[in-house]
């Protein structure tokens, strides 16, 4: 049997073919290289695109007996309409997870723990024995506590509060100069750019580098953020039931963490809130993840966050 696994994000897709029962060692994979391949956009049908994705993979390597995915703007089944299509394909099931199953399954494989994932928005799984709790992830408008859109705004509003002087003076507000120049007019700059969301993320390395020089208003920033972090992991934790004296894994992924500082806060922080974890390095990535979703145990909790179709 040929399988398929896709990550699916905004910025690009990867790819990974497995074959089962290959001669004497019983199987092998490969990565497909998809650099040529666009990435998700979250404003246009999702199923068309994942369809699109999926027929021109296939063309590449050959036919498939099963596709699994893990996708960015995954909201409910509504989003796969069209790819029953596939089916035309010789592709026999479908298994469709949102991006932040699949960085679970990469990241802890299927043990109870959290995972969060904190670049330029951030979301939290929790998973315990029966049940899975997503916790955040809901975008920069109404979301994304402690991803890096949230520094990197938090960034530019303490600068303007010290140049208005309705806030303490801090290095930001030079990190801030240095970027755009004239400081009144950096909201418009900032407002007519179409990639605003990424570059408002790009500028949480102001915080942790201005944190690093001693800045008071950035290391407040750090450990707002952090605690953010935190708290959405004891959330998903309670959600699931898991109790806070109960040794768990905790597994942080993502740019956010590439901070030591941030990093540390978050552990100190999530201390308050349960009396024993396991902080754990990740031991894989979203296609591991989707690779590993073709195999998920059926008892599994997270068996309820994956979509799988049946086409022939």
């Amino acid at each position: 049997m040929r399988n398929l696994a896709i990550d699916a994000g905004q910025s690009g897709l990867r790819a990974r073919v497995i074959e089962t029962g290959h001669q004497e060692s019983g199987g092998r994979s490969f990565e497909v290289d998809s650099s040529a391949h666009t990435g998700i956009r979250t404003d246009l049908p999702l199923g068309e695109q994942l369809a699109g994705a999926v027929s021109t993979l296939v063309a590449e390597v050959g036919t498939v007996d099963t596709v699994a995915i893990g996708t960015t703007g995954l909201t409910g089944r509504e989003d796969l309409s069209g790819l029953d299509v596939l089916g035309l394909l010789g592709i026999r099931q479908l298994a469709v997870a949102h991006d932040s199953v699949t960085s679970y399954l990469g990241a802890l494989g299927a043990e109870q723990g959290a995972v969060v994932a904190a670049g330029t928005g951030v979301v939290t799984l929790a998973v315990g024995a029966r049940d899975v709790a997503r916790v955040d992830g809901w975008g920069n408008i109404i979301g994304d506590a402690g991803s890096a859109y949230w520094f990197g705004r938090e960034a530019l509003d303490a600068a303007m509060r010290a140049y208005d002087g309705r806030g303490p003076a801090t290095t930001l507000l030079q990190r801030l100069e240095a970027e755009f120049g004239d400081v009144e007019t950096a909201y418009i700059v900032l407002q007519t750019d179409p990639r605003r969301v990424r570059r408002v993320a790009s500028f949480a390395r102001w915080v942790t580098g201005a944190d690093a020089e001693g800045d008071a208003v950035a290391s407040e920033i750090c450990k707002r953020g952090a605690a953010e972090l935190a708290c959405s992991v004891h959330a998903g934790m309670e959600r699931v039931a898991i109790a806070a004296t109960t040794e768990i894994a905790v597994c942080t992924i993502g740019g956010v963490f590439r901070s030591e500082a941030i990093t540390r806060a978050f552990l100190t922080a999530l201390r308050n809130y349960r009396s024993a974890f396991q902080h754990l390095h990740p031991r894989g990535d979203g296609l591991d993840g989707a690779t590993a979703m073709l195999t998920l145990d059926t008892n599994s909790a997270l068996q309820t966050r994956v979509m799988r179709i049946e086409l022939a």
